[in-house]
């Protein structure tokens, strides 16, 4: 399986801080949630970037609004914002042996 084969549908939560392309004011910018739960009870882990460094990480959505980046502002550290879900298909390589297929959501 090629990577670009894998698709992930981002979704925006129901407040303005976690709507995609939110930009809170330490340029931190909202990227939406895959539905991974968050670390904090009842939220999200959303996909969040930083507009100054490029730094990708997770942030709970009752973070985003005042989050800073933990690469270039000295902000806490990312939560894991993707899903690893093992897919057990099993195709045929060239010299006829089988491989484990992973898709990484």
């Amino acid at each position: 399986m090629d990577r670009a084969d894998i698709h992930i549908e981002w979704q925006e939560g129901s407040g303005e801080s976690v709507e995609i392309g939110y930009l809170n004011s330490n340029g931190q910018q909202c990227c939406g949630h895959c539905g991974m739960p968050g670390t904090d009870q009842g939220q999200y882990a959303y996909k969040t970037e930083c507009t100054f460094c490029g730094y990708v990480y997770g942030t709970n959505g009752s973070d985003m609004h005042e989050r800073k980046c933990p690469e270039c502002q000295k902000g806490l550290p990312g939560i894991r914002y993707w899903r690893i879900i093992e897919k057990r298909d099993h195709i045929e390589k060239p010299a006829g042996k089988t491989m484990k297929v992973v898709s990484l959501f």
